[in-house]
């Protein structure tokens, strides 16, 4: 009687250890990896293009490599970009060293969702405003790196980005004055 109660027990036991750390692991939010500090742009480097912020001389910007879990349902701020040759997006797409129309539902994402390219040219579906459209990830949004020439001057992005172009704006229903940040969700397509 008393060895079955006694395995009886520690089944419990493991089972609630268990349980409490998959709950720990999933509440386990995506943690700063370090800072830099900005440096004031060359005179015209830095492209403010659809509100883009430029790096300010001496503040110290965060940097993520890491990104929350993706789930179904992910949070995320919807940002505003041009993928377009001039636009404020910088270079060229990161998944194809191409610059892409901003009549075209195309994304970046933050670093740890961009994931080292995986998700290059797969689809992600976007939630807000009652609607959905699904976007092509193109480029990454680094979460890791920022106020260069490489970045166009720009802080890193923060680790819960998805950076849109104009067409993803549009097929959300969102009016223009409204463009810049919105609260959305998103999931892989």
């Amino acid at each position: 009687m008393k060895n079955s109660s006694l395995r009886a027990s520690l089944l419990v036991l493991l089972i609630i250890a268990t349980l409490t750390h998959c709950l720990y692991a999933r509440l386990q939010v995506c943690q700063p990896s370090g800072k830099i500090r900005g440096i004031k742009p060359p005179p015209g480097q830095c492209n403010p293009e659809n509100d883009s912020d430029c790096c300010k001389q001496g503040k110290m910007y965060t940097t993520y490599q890491c990104s929350p879990p993706v789930t179904g349902n992910t949070k995320a701020v919807l940002t505003l970009n041009s993928f377009e040759k001039g636009g404020d997006g910088g270079g060229p797409s990161e998944c194809d060293k191409h610059y892409h129309s901003d009549e075209k539902p195309v994304v970046a994402l933050s670093t740890g969702w961009y994931s080292r390219g995986d998700r290059c040219h797969n689809y992600i579906t976007i939630n807000a405003n009652g609607r959905s459209v699904q976007a092509m990830v193109v480029d990454e949004c680094d979460s890791t790196a920022g106020c260069d020439e490489v970045h166009d001057y720009q802080p890193p992005c923060p680790h819960n980005i998805v950076d849109a172009s104009k067409a993803v704006w549009k097929a959300l229903g969102i009016p223009e004055g409204d463009w810049g940040e919105y609260d959305i969700t998103w999931s892989d397509a």
